[in-house]
């Protein structure tokens, strides 16, 4: 398989976005569309390969943000554009809305803190609800939750969709993508800048660095120094089977603390029930892993919360990094040097803040390229549970993974294309195929055929002997 997409390694570029997390693709989508020739380095096989690739898929409204700070406006921006925009890039919304909940007295008596903070954010519509209120809208809920308040405009959307969405769009208007190009050292020269990458050097007018869980290393290789230090912080999460879905409506988000949102429980996209995240420190920026006792922890903390969910099903574990560094605040910064921006430092918030951010960076670029008049518009497939699955659809070729109802035409499209999938990680973004309840154990076999010698990275199926 050819591992640069679209590429002309000798090409130069006006824009070369280092990172092809969901903050690197809406900075190409948005630089593309505003007129730019984008070249997207990603050193994995597959895009969402780092940080993007675990999140709890919620679309914030920035109600509990640092009141002022960069990181509110760019969620605020970033949710109004999701909204936006979905409907002609086919991403999912689900509706759900969010409820905070005290559960101890400390925590009740913060609330009237997070309610005055979401107001001065500007999210207006916040409901205080009593014990008894916050029971009557969602049922399964303990009654041990004391006080609490809703944000209705608090939804679920699907993660890696939406990711996609935004690079298809900017490769469909003329933006490239180079995967295993990892970027190895830069040289500014005259008005440019010089990348050497493992897939050849690479010329651009303006570097940005999205590179997530390595921006300070990429930093420290392009300009020679850094101004942050990321400090990877693991999350842990439980996802119980579908069944579990219908004990909650809504988001519940705990009363968070200055270091973490704390632990959710949510429905997902796809629709199972979420618990999660834990907030660990740790020093590997690669590997994410879970642990029995934490998983545990999660468990009996989701079974507090909803007690019904004792008698659930877990569906599978999984763990992330988020690219946390030593101050709360993102990492911002274009004065490092000539034609180059940082865009570090994007922990939790960054899949609501993804578009925001990007229609930031282009501000603070100064660029005055002729916008795209008429941009082409891809649409993703759905593999949610919002709208029509293609299963429902004639000519899908039969159903490959019963457990997600993922067809053989999906896994086709998802293996073609400019965006084809490049690892079986990648073809589970983007079909959820192997994801549900036996985990592979039904259609690995199957897959692993229709795999053959299509992907970078090849699945590692049972022995064809």
């Amino acid at each position: 398989m050819n591992l640069v997409d679209q590429a002309d390694q000798a090409a130069s570029f006006d824009v070369a976005v280092i990172g092809a997390g969901v903050v690197g693709a809406a900075l190409a989508r948005a630089f593309t569309l505003a007129g730019a020739k984008v070249v997207v380095l990603e050193k994995a096989v597959d895009v969402l390969d780092g940080a993007s690739k675990g999140n709890s898929a919620i679309l914030h409204t920035g109600f509990d943000a640092p009141e002022g700070s960069v990181e509110l406006a760019c969620i605020r921006e970033g949710y109004a554009l999701y909204h936006d925009i979905r409907d002609r890039l086919g991403l999912p919304l689900v509706r759900a809305g969010a409820m905070v909940l005290a559960w101890t007295e400390e925590e009740e008596a913060g609330l009237p803190a997070l309610v005055a903070q979401a107001l001065a954010n500007g999210v207006t519509d916040v409901q205080p609800l009593t014990g008894p209120e916050a029971r009557a809208l969602e049922p399964a809920l303990s009654p041990a939750v004391r006080a609490g308040f809703r944000v209705p405009g608090e939804h679920l959307i699907d993660p890696w969709s939406a990711a996609h969405g935004y690079l298809l769009q900017a490769l469909a208007n003329g933006a490239v993508l180079m995967r295993q190009a990892e970027v190895l050292a830069g040289r500014r020269s005259g008005d440019g800048w010089h990348l050497a990458t493992t897939a050849g050097e690479v010329s651009a007018s303006l570097v940005i660095n999205a590179a997530g869980l390595w921006g300070d290393e990429v930093d420290r290789r392009v300009t020679g120094e850094s101004w942050f230090t990321i400090r990877p912080r693991k999350g842990q999460f439980v996802v119980y089977d579908k069944t579990a879905a219908a004990l909650a409506g809504h988001i519940l988000l705990p009363v968070p603390t200055k270091i973490t949102k704390g632990i959710v429980v949510c429905r997902t996209a796809f629709g199972n029930l979420l618990v999660g995240p834990t907030a660990e420190e740790q020093d590997d920026r690669e590997h994410a892993t879970v642990e029995r006792a934490t998983l545990q922890a999660l468990m009996q903390r989701g079974t507090e919360i909803l007690p019904a969910l004792a008698g659930h099903e877990v569906t599978a574990v999984y763990a992330g990094l988020r690219p946390a560094t030593e101050a709360k605040e993102y990492r911002i910064r274009t004065d490092l040097a000539p034609g180059y921006i940082c865009v570090g430092g994007i922990r939790s918030t960054g899949l609501s803040a993804a578009l925001g951010i990007a229609a930031h960076v282009v501000r603070l670029a100064g660029r005055h390229d002729t916008a795209i008049a008429d941009p082409v518009w891809p649409r993703m497939p759905n593999i949610s549970v919002d709208g029509t699955r293609d299963w429902q659809c004639p000519g899908h070729g039969g159903i490959v993974c019963h457990c997600e109802l993922v067809t053989r035409r999906e896994i086709e499209a998802a293996l073609t294309g400019p965006l084809a999938a490049g690892s079986l990680a990648g073809l589970k973004r983007r079909t959820r195929v192997t994801m549900g309840r036996c985990q592979g154990f039904y259609c690995s076999a199957e897959l692993a055929r229709m795999t053959e010698g299509r992907l970078a990275q090849p699945m590692v199926g049972p022995s064809h002997d």
